[in-house]
This record gives C-alpha cells, structure tokens and sequence, in this order.
C-alpha cells in the first residue's frame, strides 16, 4: 500500500483536552512553516478518540489559538478539505478497515484477557524484576473479533529497528522496543498509536514534526507501517521545551500558560511567534527579530536543534518589546487606545513616545494609565509643602514657577526639545532641582515621573499653566 506525495504536507492534530501548551504551539507553528515554506499543504486534525480527558469547548479554543498566531490552514475541523473528516471521531469506518487488513493478515487479535489478569502478568514481572511485555502472554488460539474487545496489534517480527530522524540522525531500539498494543479500544475508539498512523497515511501526510517523548514508541509505529505495506513520513523530532532552570521540561508548576493568556496579556501574536520559533531553532547568524514571513523564508530542518531550549520570559518581554517598536505610529496608537479610552487623541499622540519606552506588552497599560500615567487626565490635588525643594521657601518655588510661566508663554510647544531649551538656561542659572523639581510636581505630583519637559509638551500650553496658576495660588496664600 503505498500513498507517495510529491507536495509536502504537514499537520497539527492536537487533542481537545482544553489547554494549549506552548509546546504544542510550537509543533503547529514549525509544521506550518515548513508547509509554507514549501508551498505545501497544512491540516487541522483533532484526535478526539480519549473521551475521558475530552474538555468542552477545546476545539474552538486551539482554532482561536492558532488564528490569533496567524497559523491557517488548508485542510482541517472547520473548513474541510479532500480528506474530510477531520476529527478522529468521524472516521471510526477508516479505521475498521484498516483493523480487517490486519486480522487478514494475521497481525492483529482480540485480547482475551481482563484487566485484573493484565495488571497480574504485570505484577509478576515486576517482582521477577524483568520488563513486561504483553506479547509474551499472547492466546495460543485467536478468536474472532467481535468489535467489542479491545483489538493488539501482533507485531509480525520481534527485531531491532534502525530508522533516520530529519533532526535526531539514525536512531536505534532493541527488541525489547516492540510489544503488542491496542489498535482499538473496548468502546470502539481507536488508540493514538493506531489512528496516527492511518490518517497521516490516508492524508498523504509526509512531514510529522513530534515531540520527544515519541521517539521510545518508534519501533512499534515502524512494525505498524510494515505490517500495512505503508511508506512512513519523515519523522522529525523536536527539542523539548524545559523549564527556566533547564533542569526539567516546562510545566504548569513552572509558570506555563495556555497561549492565549499571552494574548490577553497584552503580547503581540508575532512576537510570540518568533519567540516560539526560536525555541529550538535559530536561521544562523544574529537577527533575532523576525516577521512570521522572514521566518518561513529561512525555515529549514536541519537548523532544529537537538538539545532543549529553556523558557525565558524575559527574552519574551523583550521580543515583544521590540516587535512594538517595530509597529508603525498608527498600529501603536490603535493598540493603545483601547486601554486608554479616558485619554485624548491629542495627549496620547504627544505621550506615545514615552508610552513606547515604559512598556513591553500593552497589558502593562492597564495599570499604568492610572499609576504613573495618571496625572495627565486627572490634574493632580497637591499641598504646597511638596513642592518646595529641600529648603527654599514657599516664596522662592513660586518665583521660579512664575519665572517659568514666562518662559513658556512665550515657547513654542511643537517638540520636549523645543520646550526643554527654553527652560534649561534658567534651571541651570537658579540650580536644576530649584527649578525642575517644583515644575515637576507641580505638574504630575509625583517626585518620579516623566521628566518635565515631555510633560509640559503632553499637557500643552494651556494645560500647563492652568497648573502653575494653581500651585502659585496655595503658595501665596
């Protein structure tokens, strides 16, 4: 049976058990990038056939998870394809078939054995301190499937396998790699280990990018694929994603997210795409930042790392950080302006400079309009005695803010530059805090903000001397 495709297709056929790891993520985004890259094609396929671990609503999540990346496809669960169907549960008929063939050819049994008697031949072997293996308790006669038992897999010759792996290199087991498994389960579901390989097979799937921990389960996919005369895809083998302490893979306890609380953080979908990428390759070289594009256009296997990759979220911020910068004026300002509704077009156009230097994701807005930002829409109730500077009196600050009146009624507020060489030769005639550190909290009431020059030019002219007025009022009075 062979099913040879010239295209290269990949897949991404999570299960819908509710939290997308960025491990998987990362599965699904070097699959489509090698598609891509390749003018392949990229399937949806969800493998649903574990109803135990089965979470509600799963299935839109991971297409709004992969969306919000910007990972399409062109085969999959919502928008169908030549080998629909593309949920696992939809295509027990494929499997039946498949299971036929492997009776026919005598590869495949009904297990006649109870699960009390399996967890005993467990047992035994455990106390003889020697591996269990189910095919050492194969039944001396087969009966006829029923469609009720669960159904193994015979594997047709106990050996060695040596297979190649596109990251890994030439990979080897022994014979104790091999046993007999289930192909189909009591309740007529399919096991990953069967349904994987027959919709990778019916799909002309010829990539399957994989995490690690499948590689101890290879020989007995390989005693499958010959069992079935079928052609095997390219295996390719990704690095694990550990912990920030690389000790460990990455976990929950270790500060993992489901992939769209990023989102909802504030990250930009291509800075968590290129930090995802990055995760276990790099295109050579030392650019860092990259579009979705530029990655595709560099992605090679053989530039996948071998060794696993630490989860830093602080290279994240940065990522992100740099991927805002990276935006346009306008991109920025409608990214913004949902999280500072109360604030003006007007201020928030002067202020976006500064907004851009304080923050790496734009969740971190929340918090900042009303702390730091907080004054430049909500003008500040200050006591006088605040905004005297160590010890000059209350009649020295207010003549240095009268003195700074005039310099600003007469300053052009087009630019900080502008406003700050008008005032910087008064301030370092009269002593820069006895000048700038009653501005300063005369305007914000905050002893650290925004240097005062960039506030003057965020609030305006008008706005600005409002404030002096009003301080100069409580200081004479």
């Amino acid at each position: 049976m062979q099913n040879i495709n010239t295209k290269i297709v990949t897949r991404f056929a999570p299960s819908p058990t509710g939290f997308m790891h960025v491990g998987g993520i990362r599965t699904a985004l070097y699959a489509w990038a090698w598609a891509r890259k390749n003018s392949g094609i990229f399937i949806l396929r969800i493998e649903d056939t574990d109803k135990s671990r089965e979470v509600e609503g799963s299935i839109p999540h991971i297409i709004e998870s992969l969306k919000w990346l910007g990972l399409t496809w062109d085969e999959g669960i919502d928008i169908g394809g030549p080998h629909a169907p593309y949920l696992q549960s939809e295509r027990i008929s494929s499997y039946q078939k498949y299971a036929k063939i492997l009776i026919e050819k005598g590869f495949a049994y009904p297990d006649p054995f109870t699960e009390e008697e399996v967890s005993a031949f467990r047992a035994t072997a455990e106390n003889e301190k020697r591996a269990f293996l189910y095919r050492e308790h194969r039944p001396a006669t087969i009966s006829v499937w029923d469609g009720k038992s669960p159904l193994r897999f015979k594997v047709p010759e106990i050996k060695s396998y040596k297979w190649n792996d596109a990251v890994r290199g030439e990979l080897t087991a022994g014979e104790e790699a091999l046993d007999d498994f289930i192909l189909i389960k009591s309740d007529g579901y399919p096991t990953y280990n069967f349904a994987h390989i027959i919709d990778d097979f019916e799909m002309g799937v010829t990539h399957v990018m994989r995490a690690d921990e499948f590689i101890a389960s290879t020989p007995k996919f390989l005693s499958l694929y010959e069992a079935l005369d079928i052609t095997r895809p390219i295996l390719v083998t990704l690095p694990p994603i550990l912990s920030p302490e690389g000790n460990k893979k990455l976990g929950k306890r270790d500060g993992a997210k489901d992939i769209l609380e990023y989102r909802n953080e504030g990250y930009l979908p291509e800075a968590m795409f290129n930090f995802l990428a990055f995760l276990g390759w790099n295109p050579g070289g030392e650019q860092e930042i990259m579009t979705p594009d530029e990655i595709c256009e560099h992605f090679s296997l053989d530039r996948i790392h071998k060794n696993g990759a630490m989860f830093n979220e602080e290279k994240l911020l940065w990522m992100n950080k740099e991927h805002i910068k990276r935006k346009s004026k306008e991109d920025q300002l409608a990214a913004i302006k949902p999280h500072m509704a109360e604030y003006s077009d007007d201020i928030l156009e002067r202020l976006l400079p500064t907004i851009i230097d304080r923050i790496n994701t734009y969740g971190e807005l929340d918090s900042l309009k009303n702390g730091e930002f907080g004054f430049f829409v909500n003008r500040p109730d200050i006591d006088k005695e605040r905004v005297l500077f160590k010890d000059d009196g209350a009649h020295l600050a207010a003549n240095h803010l009268n003195n700074i009146k005039k310099i600003l009624a007469d300053t052009d507020f087009s630019s900080v530059d502008i406003i700050k060489q008008a005032l910087m030769p008064y301030a370092e005639k009269e002593g820069k805090g006895n000048v700038l550190w009653p501005l300063r909290m005369t305007l914000s009431g905050q002893e650290k903000s925004v240097d005062p020059f960039t506030i003057c030019f965020v609030l305006g002219k008008a706005e600005t001397i409002v404030r002096i007025n009003e301080i100069n009022n409580k200081l004479d009075s």
